[in-house]
């Protein structure tokens, strides 16, 4: 993913690279050949490059587990710091981070990529508009078989844990909704290349009464949904169907009264999206922005708490075959 990242920053202006951090010299040294900075210091600590190089942020596209200590260390040097997903792999270091961002007075957001596509962004206005009427519910499926190697095919909650975050956000994203409880069913289906939890099934209740499903699999090898999941949004005046991509349709009601209502077919993608559409860069450029003009960025971490919280109640639910209500501070 850092690849990615250096992608999105050198089509930023005003941002000079001036340290790259790895547990191992190599990699590190590598992508800071790829990113064409000038003679940046390259190391193995985080706290030593940070006293040399004295930065005014830090990206941070380490593993979920390492986030808590990076972010805590960045604040610690008055570093505002824009993280990969997800925000923490506990409750408990979200939390801390979340506060330490406050108490430090840094600005603390998190990579959503999937916010910033034109389809989204476009198909948000057109519901929020109130095009469908009031929001009753929203399905979305998502079925892939990557097969990644590495430390994907070694976690727990796999599922969950690293890909879910990002359907999750996307609901609350659509919906303007935050999740209020879960109840979740997780597998690890035979044939699985994945120790755990490669196949999930949730139901969440959300603020307004909507409900948000959601059936994933990254085992599932064949008819592939896509990254972005494929959607069904149903509203009181209609539907939206959208394949997380580029295709979308929706159809509301012309007449009503009869056994079945007089439907007509609308452009819910006619809206313009706005600036922020092209993924990595636009999250990058958006929160250069934030930090020169003093704004909060979409993805400020306070925030994306409540889409992780949807993540470790399901997880949780899942592990005890229980409804989980996720708790007020995160709504």
């Amino acid at each position: 993913m850092s690849r990615e990242w250096l992608k999105a920053v050198k089509a930023v202006d005003g941002i000079e690279l001036v340290g790259f951090v790895d547990l191992h010299e190599e990699p590190a040294a590598r992508r800071a050949a790829e990113s064409g900075a000038f003679q940046p210091v390259i190391g193995t600590d985080l706290e030593s490059v940070l006293q040399t190089t004295n930065p005014d942020l830090v990206f941070d596209c380490t593993i979920p587990e390492a986030h808590h200590d990076v972010a805590l260390t960045a604040f610690a040097y008055g570093c505002h710091v824009l993280g990969e997903k997800p925000l923490a792999h506990t409750m408990e270091h979200a939390r801390v981070m979340v506060d330490a961002a406050r108490d430090a007075d840094r600005i603390h957001a998190i990579i959503q990529n999937y916010r910033h596509q034109q389809c989204i962004r476009r198909l948000r206005h057109f519901i929020g508009r109130g095009s469908l009427g009031d929001l009753t519910a929203l399905h979305a499926d998502f079925f892939l078989g990557p097969h990644f190697g590495g430390f994907r095919e070694s976690m727990r909650h796999v599922l969950l844990l690293d890909m879910a975050i990002h359907t999750f956000d996307a609901a609350r994203f659509l919906s303007g909704e935050d999740a209020l409880a879960v109840y979740c069913h997780e597998t690890n289906p035979h044939g699985s290349w994945f120790a755990h939890g490669a196949s999930a099934t949730a139901i969440f209740e959300m603020t307004n009464g909507t409900t948000f499903t959601y059936r994933g699999s990254w085992c599932a090898e064949g008819l592939g949904t896509g990254w972005g999941a494929d959607w069904r949004i149903i509203g009181t005046k209609g539907s939206a169907r959208w394949n997380g991509a580029e295709e979308a349709s929706a159809e509301i009601v012309a007449e009503s009264g009869g056994f079945l209502s007089r439907m007509t077919t609308v452009d819910c993608l006619a809206d313009e999206p706005g600036p922020h559409t092209d993924g990595h860069t636009s999250l990058v450029r958006d929160f250069i922005q934030c930090l020169r003009e003093g704004r909060r960025p979409e993805t400020v971490s306070s925030d994306n708490i409540k889409s992780l919280a949807m993540v470790f109640a399901a997880i949780e639910s899942a592990e005890t075959g229980r409804r989980v209500e996720i708790h007020p501070s995160h709504r």
